[in-house]
């Protein structure tokens, strides 16, 4: 590397740049513009020159005394005897790969003997042991009472389950499962690559058996050798009191099938609840708002009010305010955990009449009168 470069701004850190922070940088940096990255020749050999330039600045960098001489000495770091190294390569020695060797490598095992991880995305093989079949999910809909008091629902579920013809082998009754004579059973292929540092190859997945590593010689005609097959099936649910929209129960075990032997996927029934026309839900209270009449938020009386149980009555006391809220217990949604229940809130408005009667108006105006209030008399039609 020329004098005049700087490794700090090779791998886009500060001067103050912590041992994490470098390590960060290059980790990027090295998965960006290892070779095996890029699509064509020329971008192959623009990102060998860079790749060589950022493992150049980390091997300084991520060294404690050589980063020290490097910022004591600056542009004259080599001539002080503490050279970046391009042949040490970062801590990891690549002589003798650009000899015709033929040496196979992978850049996860380059990356993790650094770093300790795995690079995912470069020498990652699929994986040959069992797996979990996928998780299904269910949008169910019900109203707004069904959700508070639960019920029981009836749902279809298309899902994929084994294919009883086959077992699940995807092999025609008689057909054998051979190995697969493109990968040897590994369900993993190496593509090599000759670069500037020497041969490397990148792990892939066998396109040939799809990273199983056997192929089915006559496929079965009922799962055309995938040995699941789809089929809806008819399930009865539970669905508890108090669950509230959106929230979701789990079905373990319902869900598609698993292969190789791995466990059957789960599923989830996501409810999505109808709004009430009267009620609101707050948690596990319900929110609502009555009009009284007039007479009863001044004098005070009993009125009738509607509950998730049917009707009650409630005393309203002399003087209400419209706009005060009550509160009645244990008249709410029952608590999903089976803890009790919620409340019933709800707020009294004045319901004012739209037509008044002759005697209506002249009992109201009196009163407005003992009270020291002026009012506006209904003036009269010229025929009338």
């Amino acid at each position: 590397m020329a004098d005049s470069k700087d490794y700090y701004e090779l791998l886009g850190v500060s001067k103050t740049a912590t041992a994490d922070e470098i390590k960060r940088a290059f980790r990027k940096l090295a998965k960006q513009y290892h070779p095996d990255a890029q699509h064509t020749e020329a971008d192959k050999k623009k990102a060998e020159e860079k790749f060589k330039e950022i493992n150049e600045a980390y091997s300084v960098l991520s060294d404690e005394n050589k980063r020290a001489q490097y910022d004591r000495f600056g542009s004259n770091f080599e001539q002080a005897g503490f050279g970046g190294g391009y042949g040490n390569y970062g801590g990891f020695d690549f002589s003798g790969f650009g000899n015709g060797m033929g040496v196979d490598i992978d850049l996860d095992d380059i990356l993790g003997s650094v770093f300790g991880g795995g690079f995912s995305g470069f020498g990652a093989s699929k994986k040959q042991g069992p797996m979990k079949g996928a998780d299904l999910r269910y949008n169910l809909n019900i109203t707004f009472e069904e959700a508070a008091f639960g019920t029981k629902k009836d749902i279809n579920i298309s899902r994929q389950e084994k294919c009883d013809s086959c077992n699940g082998s995807g092999a025609k009754a008689g057909s054998k499962v051979v190995t697969c004579d493109k990968c040897g059973g590994r369900g993993k292929v190496q593509i090599t690559q000759n670069t500037i540092m020497g041969t490397f190859s990148s792990v892939k997945t066998c396109d040939k058996c799809g990273g199983e590593g056997k192929i089915v010689e006559t496929p079965c005609e009922k799962c055309t050798g995938k040995g699941t097959v789809r089929r809806t099936r008819k399930l009865s649910v539970s669905i508890p009191a108090g669950i509230d929209n959106g929230q979701a129960i789990s079905l373990a075990g319902e869900g598609d099938v698993g292969r190789k032997g791995g466990a059957t996927g789960d599923l989830f029934i996501v409810v999505n609840v109808a709004p009430h026309k009267i009620f609101t839900r707050r948690g596990f209270d319900l929110i609502a708002s009555f009009k009284i009449p007039y007479s009863k938020m001044v004098l005070g009386g009993t009125i009738k009010i509607p509950t998730l149980e049917g009707e009650m009555e409630f005393a309203i006391p002399e003087g209400t305010n419209s706009g005060t809220t009550f509160k009645i217990k244990d008249r709410g949604i029952q608590n999903i955990h089976g803890r009790g229940k919620g409340n019933l809130e709800f707020t009294v408005d004045v319901d004012i009449p739209k037509k008044l009667n002759d005697k209506q108006r002249e009992i109201l105006t009196e009163f407005a009168s003992t009270l020291g209030e002026e009012v506006s008399p209904k003036k009269k039609g010229f025929f009338r």
